[in-house]
């Protein structure tokens, strides 16, 4: 797809990888709509861009369908999505304090897998009453899993679980949406410099990124945004999870 003239819905948008997803999109001609919490700093994001904010919390079910109309009117439509939101919890599936509590192991699955489908689902029913262009396509879904997915490490049980259902779901959405013309996409991500990790030493931040054969850092917002402007545009990306790591892989802890 075009980036020209695109009509893109970015979750989390207002900072991190999201954020530089959604000003890649911008610099290309875009158009955005950028959803976040309402403490976030989305409308400074937004207007920066020209675009339009949406204040969301991504687990409200009720307030993620209104607003995906409200922004789908104020686009004319969506052709891309981009969904970032997420996080979890670190604690063992049994610990010194007992199993892990139940709740934060359901809290954490909703976040990301529940909120991410529900996004999903809501964003390709728009993207299905749109006209096809040329190769058929009507839209482009992007999830944001995690490498966790794939070897979570000690404490990470809830995250790697929900992370790893966001990989699984990847493939059968491309399937159930190819005949509309829809591409579902995951990317995989491991350290990358936003949020609380960009507040941590260097020294730490090193450690963590020791085991990472090339480059040997964090990764960096603008990286994310690169692999997602790709997907966007190469229509024979469909169907998978790709990592951004650097080669790396998680050690136990």
């Amino acid at each position: 797809m075009d980036i020209q003239g695109l009509r893109a819905v970015v979750v989390g948008g207002a900072s991190g990888m999201a954020r530089a997803t959604a000003e890649l999109l911008a610099e290309g001609g875009a158009k955005i709509a950028i959803f976040d919490l309402p403490t976030s700093e989305g409308q400074q994001a937004a207007d920066a861009l020209g675009g339009v904010f949406f204040p969301l919390d991504i687990t409200d079910e009720q307030g993620v369908e209104t607003t995906m109309a409200a922004a789908a009117d104020s686009l004319g439509g969506i052709d891309a999505a981009v969904n970032v939101a997420g996080g979890g919890v670190g604690k063992r599936t049994l610990s010194r304090q007992g199993p892990h509590p139940l709740e934060d192991f359901k809290r954490t699955v909703d976040l990301n897998l529940v909120a991410s489908f529900n996004l999903l689902r809501l964003e390709a029913d728009v993207m299905s009453r749109n006209d096809p262009n040329e190769q058929g396509e009507r839209g482009v879904v992007i999830n944001t899993a995690s490498i966790a997915a794939f070897e979570g490490q000690i404490g990470q049980v809830a995250y790697a679980s929900a992370k790893a259902g966001i990989v699984a779901m990847t493939f059968v959405a491309a399937r159930d949406l190819g005949s509309l013309g829809i591409r579902v996409n995951s990317i995989a991500p491991s350290l990358f410099d936003t949020g609380l990790t960009s507040m941590a030493p260097q020294e730490m931040k090193d450690a963590l990124t020791a085991d990472a054969p090339f480059p040997r850092r964090m990764g960096r917002p603008v990286e994310y945004a690169m692999l997602a402007k790709s997907i966007i545009e190469n229509p024979m990306l469909n169907g998978g999870t790709i990592r951004i790591d650097g080669a790396q892989r998680f050690a136990p802890k």
